[in-house]
């Protein structure tokens, strides 16, 4: 009888033991997500530079580099708060002053100056507005620990903020547009990427490149990639595709589990 009684209380213990576990992971919940409604974030100004800023205080923040649809694009200001709601207090900069490419359009699109925006927003103009978001983020709110969630345009300068001396601890970029061989190999933390399956500013073969490039740093990364996707998925997807919106909240959750796991060590810049 008495080992009837301890194997009992054994099965007793193994269970508060699991579903005390369960309690402590639970399983990713797509609750977070918005792709749809009112934003929630509140515009701030710094260093005459308009941000967005969105979710709680926390030990680490997310700064959201745009695709080239800016802070206005609704949806942009949507995945920020997402990632407010998984616990990263989360900032935006206005990259384009008040002047991005057209809202609800492909911003590669040929009906608008490419070349002229292009030439208007290149690295040595973007790369100082990152920076002053960068101090806003350590010296306004008081957060050492940043890691950085780039899209198309802003998928380039995930990868440059990984760069020694500007501050990031770790990058996720979706369909990074434009990205240059200095970019990659200039990384000096982890970084992954979610790719399309039809993307015209990232084919297969270059694709196929930037993964070789990868594996020739010396840094952690991943490269997901999402079939039955185009360009732009990660934000402007349309979810009411099922495949695609698997796709972009898929892409997300790369994101946060990346931010979770290399994403708590504050480095300097």
């Amino acid at each position: 009888m008495t080992k009837i009684y301890s194997v009992y209380a054994l099965m007793a213990a193994i269970s508060l033991f699991t579903s005390q576990t369960l309690a402590k992971c639970p399983v990713a919940s797509v609750c977070a997500i918005a792709h749809q409604g009112p934003s929630i974030g509140k515009e701030v100004v710094h260093e005459n530079m308009t941000l967005y800023v969105t979710g709680k205080h926390s030990n680490t923040a997310v700064l959201y580099l745009t695709d080239a649809t800016g802070i206005v694009q609704p949806e942009n200001r949507l995945l920020a708060d997402s990632f407010g709601r998984a616990g990263y207090l989360t900032v935006a900069p206005d990259l384009f002053n008040g002047t991005p490419a057209p809202a609800g359009r492909d911003p590669y699109n040929p009906s608008y100056n490419q070349t002229e925006f292009l030439a208007c927003h290149n690295p040595t103009v973007i790369d100082p507005m990152i920076d002053a978001t960068i101090r806003y983020i350590r010296n306004v709110l008081g957060i050492s620990r940043i890691v950085a969630s780039g899209y198309c345009f802003g998928g380039r300068h995930a990868f440059r903020v990984l760069a020694e001396g500007r501050g990031v601890s770790a990058s996720f970029a979706a369909h990074p547009a434009l990205l240059q061989d200095e970019d990659i190999l200039g990384i000096t933390g982890p970084v992954t990427m979610a790719a399309a399956e039809n993307d015209f500013a990232m084919p297969t073969d270059q694709r196929r490149y930037i993964e070789d490039l990868l594996m020739s740093t010396t840094q952690p990364y991943s490269l997901s990639l999402y079939s039955g996707t185009e360009h732009g998925f990660g934000v402007r997807g349309n979810v009411s595709i099922p495949q695609v919106k698997f796709a972009k909240e898929e892409a997300y959750f790369q994101a946060v589990r990346w931010f979770d796991s290399w994403g708590r060590i504050a480095v300097g810049g």
